[in-house]
């Protein structure tokens, strides 16, 4: 049996919500251009789309984020699941990890330390009431094979059972849309890639997302946290609150995309996307569409309209 053990430092990110029973941080100034840049209508709009598609598809499982790519969406379920059973159920895993071949042994540890710190300990993950899925932007999946390939090293050598482990792990990529047709390369395909059928084949899911939407979150986005690969995993200031010159205008979009999910009106429409799911008819969907409800309709808490006005800008890039 393994004892718990102090997360290892991460950098620093303002709670914008109460989602996980916290208070939201007061931004001030930091995020005054809020109102002057919001994202464009198709990004949420396609960012409101694929999130139900991950809902649906995780099948009841928590969600955890691995890097920043997703950030937003994290930010739009911390809004739109505030106050609900969902508390607590979504997790960030804010490390950089495409590829481990010169990691040293204490970065080994310290990324264990960092996988313990979600749930993903071997002993935690074989003993777990729910299944966990990891959520992410994949091109090639190399974060996703080195974060499996640690992972499967540490089970291996605690002796944890496997068969069972293998049921509660999930990957969810989400991946720039193509061509449907047979032909059509994907990324599981890679021999690289061949730990995806050590999984049961429902345990890897894509979702596709606009290719510009995708190349916006994935690689032109302002962050509020920048990367954090293995060679900064020591380094003291990483974890100090952040400064840098597009700090603002990503701040303004953590706000924008949290108070996007408050919205009554984005709620019902992440429902009636889940509905559209093939799995919708399962317990767990209809579990996350009630707590979506709840929160939708509740007269507590911040579900008014929006101070950047998403419910209209919404409303307006569905017409």
């Amino acid at each position: 049996m393994t004892t718990a053990a102090a997360p290892p430092p991460r950098p620093y990110r303002w709670s914008l919500s109460s989602f996980g029973g916290g208070r939201p941080d007061q931004l001030g100034a930091l995020a005054a251009r809020q109102d002057q840049n919001p994202p464009s209508d198709l990004v949420l709009r396609e960012l409101t789309a694929v999130t139900a598609k991950v809902l649906a598809r995780a099948d009841g499982a928590d969600l955890c984020f691995l890097g920043r790519s997703l950030d937003s969406m994290y930010d739009l379920l911390t809004g739109a699941l505030e106050h609900s059973p969902w508390d607590g159920r979504l997790l960030r895993l804010p490390v950089s990890c495409m590829a481990d071949t010169d990691w040293s042994p204490a970065a080994t540890r310290r990324f264990r330390e960092h996988l313990a710190s979600v749930g993903l300990e071997p002993y935690a993950l074989a003993r777990r009431k729910r299944p966990i899925a990891l959520v992410d932007v994949v091109a090639e999946g190399r974060s996703y094979g080195t974060l499996h390939r640690q992972l499967a090293d540490w089970i291996e050598e605690t002796r944890e059972p496997w068969a069972v482990i293998r049921r509660k792990l999930r990957y969810i990529a989400v991946t720039c849309r193509h061509s449907t047709s047979p032909n059509t390369w994907r990324w599981q395909q890679d021999p690289d890639n061949d730990w995806v059928r050590t999984l049961p084949a429902a345990h890897v899911t894509d979702v596709s997302l606009d290719g510009r939407v995708w190349s916006y979150l994935a690689d032109n986005q302002a962050k509020v946290n920048e990367s954090f690969p293995h060679w900064n995993w020591f380094d003291e200031e990483s974890v100090l609150t952040p400064r840098h010159r597009r700090l603002a205008p990503a701040l303004a979009e953590a706000r924008y995309f949290t108070e996007a999910g408050r919205d009554s009106h984005l709620r019902e429409e992440l429902i009636r996307l889940m509905a559209r799911e093939p799995g919708f008819a399962g317990r767990e969907q209809r579990r996350i569409a009630l707590a979506l409800r709840t929160r939708a309709t509740s007269r507590t808490g911040s579900g008014t309209r929006p101070r950047t006005g998403t419910r209209a800008r919404y409303k307006t890039g569905n017409r």
